[in-house]
C-alpha cells in the first residue's frame, strides 16, 4: 500500500480543518464521569462506524461510506484526500503473581491512578493526491491495511518492583478508498466527486457474536477532509440557485460534507458522520478536548473537579485523555473557568433613540432574569397574529409542526387540537406559543407544572375561540 505524502501548501491548509476534524474523531470517545465502570462507557463508538462485512450481514450496521459533493476545479488542480478514523486497541490489564508470571485481573490498583480493561482508539490516516483531470466516472481504487500488532507495558512501584503489565493488541483490518468524478451538464465546469469508504476485513462472525468483538476490526468515527489546490467545492447546504438540483442529486451515506476552514473560503471540506453546519469551528472559550462535546464545556469542567479523589484516580487509569481531562479541570485558572460561562456571537448593530420598556421603570436592583424584569410582555395576555387572526392565551389551533419538522415527537401532535396557554417573546425577538393537546388526559397536571409544548406561528393554524 503506497500512500502520498502532502505539499507544505496543501498540509497547512488541511492543518486548518483538522481542529474540528479531531473533535469528530474523539466524540464520544470517553464521556464525563470518565471511568471505564461508568455505564455511559460501557456501549462506546457511536459515530462514522464501518464494520467488517461480515457483522454487516448479521447485525444490519454498515460498512459502506459515501460522500458526494460538487466541485470547480481550474486546469491543473489537484485533489488532495484524508481518510481518518480510529483503531480500536483493545487493552488487558495483568497482574504479576508470586511465581512471576502475570494473570489477568479485573483492575490493578496503584498509588495514582485504578488500572482497568478499557479499549483505546489509535488515529489512523490514509492520504492520497491525484490530479482532477484523471479522475473519471470508474474511479481510483486504493486499497490499505493495517497490521495485527501487540505491545506490552510494564507497571512498577516506585521501588522498581513489577506489579504487572498492560497488554495492548491491535486486530488486522483492511479497506478501499475509491475516488471518482463526473462532470455534469450545464454552462458552469462543475463536477459530481464521489468518495467511497469501505472496510473490507475478512474477520468473520461467529453465530451469537456480538458487537464488541467486531469492533477491534472496524474503522471507527469514519470521515474525510479534501482540498483542491485550484478551483472551490459548492456548499451542500446553502449551494448557488443553479446548483440546487445538482446537489439534491448527490447521494451521501452515513455521512455529510460541509466547506471546512475559515468563513470566505471553499478550498477544503470536511465530509463527517455528524452533521455540521458549514465551516464549523472551535469555541475560542473552550480550554480543551473535553470528548463529551454534546455537553456544555462549562458544566463539564466544574463536574469533573467536583469528582472525588476515588474516582479522578479511576478516571486516570482509564485512558490517558481521561487523565488530561482530570488535570485541565484540577488546574483550571478561574478567569478560563469564568470564561466558559458564555459567549454572545452574533450582535447587529442597532441605531436610533432606545425605544423605553417597562424594565427602565423598575428599580435597578431588579435582576434581568426576573420575570419582573420587563412590564412590556404579558404571556397571559399578549397576543400574535397568525393568518390575520389574533391568537392569545384561551385560543384553539391546530397543529401542523410538519412545516420545521424540527423533533420526531412532530409526528404525534401533528393534525391535533390545542389550547394555547400563553404568548412567550424571546430576548432574540422571536414570539413562541405555548399549549397543551386538548384530548391529553394529561393536561391538567402539564398546565399546573408549566409543562407545554411550544410551536412558531407558522406551525399552527386558527380554530374557533372557545
Amino acid at each position: 500500500m503506497t500512500t502520498a505524502v502532502f505539499t507544505s501548501g496543501t498540509e497547512a491548509r488541511l492543518a486548518v480543518a483538522r481542529q474540528v476534524a479531531d473533535a469528530v474523531l474523539f466524540e464520544g470517545y470517553v464521556l464525563y464521569p470518565y471511568r471505564a465502570s461508568a455505564a455511559k462507557n460501557r456501549f462506546r463508538w457511536q459515530f462514522g462506524v464501518l464494520v467488517p462485512p461480515s457483522w454487516s450481514d448479521a447485525s444490519g450496521e454498515h460498512h459502506v461510506q459515501r460522500t458526494e459533493c460538487l466541485m470547480e476545479p481550474r486546469p491543473g488542480a489537484d485533489l488532495a484526500l484524508e481518510l481518518r478514523f480510529l483503531h480500536v486497541q483493545r487493552r488487558t490489564v495483568e497482574k504479576r503473581a508470586a511465581d512471576g508470571t502475570f494473570v489477568p485481573v479485573g483492575e490493578l490498583r496503584l498509588e495514582d491512578r485504578i488500572l482497568t480493561t478499557w479499549d483505546e482508539g489509535v488515529e489512523e490516516t490514509v492520504t492520497l493526491v491525484l490530479p482532477v483531470a484523471t479522475l473519471d466516472a470508474d474511479g481510483t481504487t486504493l486499497p490499505f491495511t493495517r497490521p495485527a500488532t501487540e505491545e506490552v507495558e510494564q507497571i512498577t512501584a516506585a521501588d522498581g518492583r513489577i506489579l504487572g503489565r498492560l497488554v495492548r493488541r491491535r486486530e488486522a483490518i483492511s479497506g478501499t478508498l475509491r475516488v471518482a468524478a463526473a462532470e455534469l451538464d450545464g454552462p458552469y465546469r462543475t463536477e459530481r466527486l464521489t468518495v467511497t469508504v469501505e472496510n473490507t476485513s475478512d474477520w468473520t462472525a461467529r453465530p451469537g457474536g456480538d458487537r464488541h468483538a467486531a469492533l477491534p476490526y472496524s474503522l471507527v468515527a469514519t470521515h474525510t477532509l479534501l482540498h483542491l489546490d485550484a478551483g472551490s467545492f459548492l456548499s451542500m447546504t446553502d449551494p448557488p440557485e443553479w446548483a440546487g438540483g445538482a446537489v439534491a442529486a448527490c447521494e451521501n451515506l452515513r455521512t455529510w460534507p460541509v466547506l471546512a476552514g475559515e468563513p470566505g473560503r471553499a478550498d477544503l471540506v470536511l465530509s463527517s458522520p455528524i452533521i455540521l453546519d458549514d465551516h464549523p469551528a472551535i469555541a475560542p472559550e473552550s480550554p480543551g478536548a473535553l470528548y463529551d462535546a454534546t455537553e456544555i464545556d462549562e458544566i463539564l469542567a466544574l463536574r469533573t473537579a467536583a469528582l472525588t479523589d476515588e474516582e479522578k484516580r479511576e478516571a486516570r487509569g482509564t485512558d490517558a485523555r481521561a487523565a488530561a481531562v482530570i488535570d485541565l479541570a484540577d488546574t483550571m485558572p478561574p478567569e478560563v473557568l469564568e470564561r466558559l460561562h458564555g459567549a454572545v456571537r452574533s450582535l447587529r448593530e442597532v441605531t436610533g433613540p432606545k425605544e423605553p420598556s417597562g424594565a427602565d421603570l423598575l428599580s435597578p436592583d431588579t435582576p434581568w432574569w426576573d420575570p419582573a424584569g420587563d412590564t412590556s410582555v404579558d404571556p397571559a395576555r399578549d397576543h400574535v397574529l397568525v393568518d390575520g387572526h389574533p391568537v392569545r392565551a384561551g385560543s384553539r389551533v391546530l397543529l401542523r409542526p410538519r412545516l420545521r419538522r424540527t423533533d420526531a415527537q412532530d409526528l404525534f401532535v401533528d393534525g391535533r387540537s390545542a389550547l394555547v396557554e400563553a404568548v412567550l417573546h424571546d430576548v432574540d425577538g422571536g414570539v413562541h406559543i405555548a399549549v397543551t393537546v386538548e384530548d391529553d388526559p394529561g393536561a391538567d397536571i402539564r398546565r399546573e407544572q408549566g409543562r407545554f409544548l411550544y410551536f412558531q406561528p407558522d406551525e399552527v393554524e386558527v380554530l374557533e375561540e372557545r
